[in-house]
């Protein structure tokens, strides 16, 4: 059983960072991270779950109902991943590139504590509770020195694609697409380290001082490691209400107001940029009725501009009720993967894409989050990430952009090079 403990925090900025390097110290750790980016769709500015009680991983065969048996038995919180491979068990698909990662395809674990923060409240959460483990537990997160000394080990980060390869690959999407075989495809291409020893979460707090996403993560299984700075939700449920904004549509900031401005309208008014988001704007839809209560999808907003640190994105939120029928898991595996980083149609882009690229994608563009006991859930999109596997000593980062009829390859290519820039930076 939980029971909740309420204190009231003054400085929860500060209270952020002693909690996730208190918690890191923890074999699993998740750490979700709004970054104050609150909107009507927003539950918490900040969640830490540590130290499971039980778990479950496995790879993607009858991965969601293992998932959906594992949830409906503990009707508790459950904190995990879902990777991208998990489309294998949902379609009649194959991965067979190069995994220098290894993480399982699903995992999820189920913490023996919990903080949830909303402003100044702390509600914490134990399993068993024990209020002078509480007290002592706070009472080290309050007094944590936040130390991530950074080991000064050189990194050789490497590009699995070379820009003439890259060009080549995407102009053979470009001819499928003349074909008539698909309509978009979201293209990705790894960049890497090998022989990598990084401190975890040194580049955690690095990569959220320059992009301060509101979806942001530190995800920790033991040697695999997670951080990720996000801007993008995959899926949201609340009650009977499901909630997916993808992400279609990047251009840069600017330090100059002008230019600043000048480079969000131009994104906005982009007619290549907006197709792109209109498209998997309809892919989405078409996923939520899969699950939905008849007339219930809904477009809440389309190709909205929001800004964030590095970049501008071009951002849509659809809407829908969900049909008592189906299970929280159905309305995942039913709409997964996220359709903006797949293309359209889903199934033939998620085929021609897996065969021009040369990176098995694994976490990278899967979705980490969270179920609640009464089954709620929220998840990002996992782009903007850093991916380690501390046993292997192996560093990736992998970045996309979504290919159309109008698409240019050397533009499409730049467009990677900015969003690859954060995490380039935060490793050198």
């Amino acid at each position: 059983m939980r029971t909740s403990i309420y204190k009231f925090i003054e400085e929860p900025l500060q209270f952020k960072q002693q909690l996730i390097a208190w918690g890191q110290e923890f074999r699993e750790i998740t750490f979700l991270d709004s970054n104050s980016f609150t909107n009507e769709y927003s539950s918490f500015d900040c969640v830490l779950a540590v130290d499971a009680f039980t778990s479950m991983k496995t790879d993607y065969h009858n991965a969601f109902e293992d998932l959906k048996q594992y949830q409906q038995t503990t009707k508790d919180w459950l904190f995990g991943y879902l990777s991208y491979d998990l489309k294998n068990g949902v379609e009649h698909l194959q991965s067979n590139n190069f995994d220098g990662l290894n993480f399982p395809d699903l995992y999820f674990f189920q913490p023996k504590k919990l903080f949830l923060l909303r402003g100044n409240q702390l509600e914490i959460q134990y399993l068993n509770m024990c209020d002078d483990e509480v007290e002592n537990d706070f009472d080290e997160i309050i007094n944590c020195q936040i130390s991530s000394a950074e080991n000064q080990n050189k990194i050789a980060i490497e590009q699995r694609i070379s820009k003439q390869n890259y060009i080549e690959k995407v102009s053979k999407l470009l001819k499928h697409i003349h074909q008539g075989d698909l309509y978009e495809a979201n293209f990705c291409m790894e960049f890497f380290a090998q022989n990598a020893v990084i401190n975890p979460l040194e580049k955690f707090f690095r990569l959220n001082e320059i992009s301060q996403a509101p979806f942001t993560v530190f995800f920790k299984n033991n040697k695999q490691f997670l951080i990720s700075a996000s801007p993008e939700r995959y899926l949201k449920k609340d009650g009977e209400n499901l909630i997916s904004q993808p992400i279609k549509g990047t251009s840069k900031r600017f330090s100059d107001p002008v230019e600043d401005e000048n480079s969000k309208n131009t994104l906005a008014q982009d007619p290549k940029e907006r197709a792109e988001n209109i498209m998997i704007t309809d892919l989405v839809r078409n996923d939520l009725s899969r699950t939905a209560q008849k007339s219930s999808v809904e477009v809440k907003e389309l190709c909205g501009i929001y800004s964030f640190l590095q970049v501008h994105q071009m951002i849509s939120t659809i809407t829908s009720k969900i049909d008592p029928q189906f299970s929280s898991v159905d309305t995942i595996r039913t709409t997964f993967p996220m359709g903006s980083m797949t293309g359209a149609p889903k199934y033939a882009a998620m085929k021609i894409i897996e065969e021009l690229e040369e990176t098995k994608r694994g976490l990278y563009s899967g979705a980490v989050g969270y179920f609640s006991p009464n089954g709620d859930f929220d998840f990002n999109v996992v782009i903007r990430s850093i991916l380690y596997n501390q046993e292997n000593e192996y560093v990736s980062f992998s970045v996309g952009s979504a290919i159309t009829s109008l698409s240019i390859p050397e533009n499409e290519y730049d467009e990677c090079l900015l969003k690859a820039k954060a995490m380039h930076e935060v490793l050198l």
